[in-house]
């Protein structure tokens, strides 16, 4: 049941500041309960039993988090059809979109129960003293990866639960050991609220400190910025505009202990056809480009808002084939009014400006209200973009630009003048893609993920995904939000002197009692320090 409160100590809290409701971006009705925003009091609260829950919840044994992790899985898929449902009133997003981004959800917490339970991602390494070693003796050296402690986590408004309450930051800070407090996104407060009750529910059933998990509503900005100031705050997990995503730096940046931001802020994704693969498969290449750029409304961190075409009658041919897709499309639903206002402003910014050709449109929303938006697709030339790299601004919505290059070294030049991106796409044939190793060297530089012969949208969670890349896709390009490798963000090496074995980490005691995989003297190995061998005797 929604109670429209946010939840500190394990138990619903009613705020004290502005309330707010969840609006149906469909039809633009409000959605019930009225939800009221956490005031500083109840903030400090939550702060303040996160930092007391550390301690404990830090040194809880790997397979007993691993536990707590599956059980939040487990609840989340028992109250499945009533988090869809309102879910999609809240985001307009279709009913099978919903069950695929919680089933993402569910897997996300489940991977990162198998990586804990295995343990290695702790990276302990241990350096076996050496007493006799001249000139100097070598000390025993070991270290091991540590949580940092409580993690701020914002709610994204175009993953309302993957990148929400119980998204992949949540995931990978509770993994790692770390207390987290969420302040969700205004515009799935119910959403929000049916997930922070299936995770406390799971806080409360495997025994942990009640400050492991805290939910907090704002209206606007405020309860953010407080929590992001907040000295108990060791970390920031933040996926949002590029203009929040620099507020929230600057505040971490300016504290007494400033602390590390993990933001993804935005990314044009751009993609490039090569002429060879053009001629081969343009029609293809088109459907794909197609169904990419408008998959959620274009409302996607990876939607591909860049396109390079060579000149030539090829590329004639696949945009006449992208012109007639626009045009035969009608207009869907955004997930807020404020995302289509945006974006709106964005259309008519680029429309206006006579360096940019409007190639198509798709046919608008027939009723009245709502926050709908057409297709789109426009044209520049590589010059253009070279002389003014603000044409390729992002537009959060279904449309792309196509950018005209004459040839390979202009092609280059625009690859190299790119921002940080997210992700970057090429389409060519395996001689292309051979003979063209400076592009992809180039693109390397730029982004976090490069796609060969396919579309940046859909990002699978596993092992190896990188979803991060240079400033501005990201704050911090060494680092991921999507895949395993997200838990090094929410942890810190600590190197242990000398101690006795009673002492140590489990990790890194002789005897391995975790059965894990270690660096000893350089070497990787499951087994147990051997113990030394004893001199004969005389």
């Amino acid at each position: 049941m929604l109670q429209g409160q946010s939840i500190i100590n394990g138990q619903p809290k009613q705020g004290s500041g502005s309330t707010f409701t969840g609006i149906n971006p469909a039809t633009g009705d409000r959605l019930e309960p009225a939800y009221s925003s956490a005031s500083r009091e109840d903030l400090e609260r939550a702060a303040s039993l996160a930092e007391e829950a550390f301690p404990v919840y830090s040194r809880t044994p790997a397979r007993q988090r691993a536990h707590f992790l599956r059980h939040v899985a487990d609840g989340l898929e028992a109250i499945a059809a009533q988090v869809v449902e309102r879910a999609g009133q809240e985001s307009g997003l279709p009913e099978a979109r919903l069950k695929g981004e919680l089933a993402r959800t569910v897997n996300q917490f489940r991977v990162f129960a198998q990586v804990i339970e295995e343990g290695s991602w702790v990276n302990a390494r241990i350096d076996l003293a050496q007493p006799e070693r001249k000139p100097l003796p070598r000390a025993d050296i070991r270290s091991v990866l540590r949580p940092l402690g409580p993690v701020a986590v914002f709610g994204a408004s175009n993953f309302p639960l993957a990148f929400s309450v119980a998204g992949g930051d949540t995931a990978s800070a509770l993994a790692a050991g770390n207390p987290v407090l969420v302040k969700a996104h205004p515009a799935h407060p119910g959403t929000s609220e049916l997930v922070g009750q299936a995770v406390s529910r799971s806080v409360r059933a495997c025994g942990l400190p009640a400050g492991t998990f805290a939910l907090l509503f704002d209206a606007g900005t405020e309860v953010g910025s407080l929590l992001v100031a907040h000295p108990a705050i060791q970390a920031v997990g933040f996926t949002g505009s590029l203009a929040g995503g620099r507020a929230l730096m600057r505040i971490a940046a300016a504290r007494p202990e400033p602390i590390p931001c993990f933001m993804e802020m935005g990314s044009t994704n751009p993609l490039f056809v090569l002429p060879e693969a053009l001629k081969a498969r343009g029609a293809e290449i088109a459907n794909g480009l197609f169904n990419s750029f408008t998959l959620g409304v274009g409302q996607m961190c990876t939607k591909p808002g860049l396109v390079y075409l060579p000149c030539g009658e090829h590329a004639e041919m696949l945009v006449a084939e992208l012109r007639l897709l626009v045009e035969q499309a009608g207009a869907s639903v955004m997930l807020t009014d404020a995302i289509c206002r945006n974006h709106n402003t964005g259309m008519i910014l680029r429309q206006s400006d006579e360096r940019v050709e409007m190639l198509a449109q798709g046919a608008p929303h027939a009723g009245s209200g709502g926050a709908y938006a057409a297709p789109a697709l426009f044209q520049t030339s590589g010059g253009n973009l070279l002389a003014d790299p603000d044409l390729a601004r992002e537009i959060f919505g279904p449309s792309t630009l196509i950018v005209r290059y004459k040839d390979t070294q202009e092609l280059m030049a625009l690859a190299e003048s790119l921002e940080g991106q997210l992700t970057a796409s090429v389409h060519g044939t395996d001689a292309e893609i051979t003979a063209h190793a400076g592009l992809l060297a180039a693109l390397e530089r730029k982004a976090g993920r490069l796609i060969v012969n396919g579309y940046p949208t859909g990002v699978e969670v596993s092992n190896a995904m990188i979803h991060g890349g240079p400033f501005p896709a990201t704050s911090d390009s060494r680092a991921t939000s999507v895949g395993t490798l997200a838990i090094y963000r929410f942890a810190r090496p600590v190197c242990y002197q000398n101690f006795l074995q009673v002492a140590l980490p489990d990790e890194l005691k002789d005897e391995n009692p975790l059965g894990i995989w270690r660096m000893i003297d350089g070497q990787f190995t499951r087994d147990a320090v051997a113990a030394p061998v004893a001199a004969p005797v005389s």
